[in-house]
């Protein structure tokens, strides 16, 4: 498979933060990310269905402090007992739809990406097999949808702009799928996934 055979050697990032960082022009980034950033990781669940693979999404609830109500990959910060991104990608995976670190297949690590927002995100992709019980927790997750991956990967389904951030005009990609907006940092490692797959 080829996501497989992408990601194979790759390796959660040492410092997320300078690899991160290191993605802008550093006048920019140091107007961007003006603070240290707080590290977190997310699982990206690629669900093996018999019409080809699907990305697993979930879309925030609405009181959550951080990022409410939008389109996300399950994931959060990294606690002090967390061995690392993988650690608290499948912790999160657990606590947000009831999935137990046993039924992910991991695959390997997407470059980490750095948010306006204060964190800085490792994304660890992992495969799920079709039987896959999903059961959200509504604290955290008003509900769970399945996204083609074939979708994703078809470029006319991209739409890119920019906004303005910090006085910065910053890149935004995004896609709509089923009347879900998917945009920001869950677009961009999207985009990432496809662009690493199509290469």
């Amino acid at each position: 498979m080829r996501i497989e055979a992408r990601l194979s050697h790759s390796d959660a990032p040492a410092d997320p933060e300078a690899e991160a960082r290191a993605a802008w022009p550093p006048e920019v980034a140091r107007v961007l990310f003006p603070a240290p950033l707080i590290r977190a990781a997310v699982l990206m669940p690629l669900v093996e269905r018999p019409g080809g693979l699907a990305v697993l999404l979930t879309r925030r609830s609405d009181h959550l402090r951080d990022h409410p109500g939008q389109i996300s990959f399950p994931g959060g910060r990294v606690e002090p007992g967390d061995v690392g991104p993988l650690a608290t990608a499948l912790r999160e995976m657990d606590e947000e739809l009831g999935i137990k670190p046993a039924r992910v297949g991991v695959a390997g690590y997407l470059p980490a990406q750095a948010v306006v927002t204060g964190f800085v995100v490792t994304p660890v992709v992992g495969f799920l097999p079709p039987d896959i019980d999903v059961r959200p927790d509504a604290r955290e997750v008003a509900e769970a949808f399945e996204v083609p991956l074939s979708y994703v990967l078809d470029l006319a389904n991209l739409r890119e702009s920019t906004r303005t951030v910090r006085g910065i005009q910053v890149p935004v990609c995004e896609y709509s799928y089923a009347g879900h907006r998917i945009w920001g940092a869950t677009a961009s490692m999207l985009r990432k996934l496809s662009e690493l797959i199509s290469a």
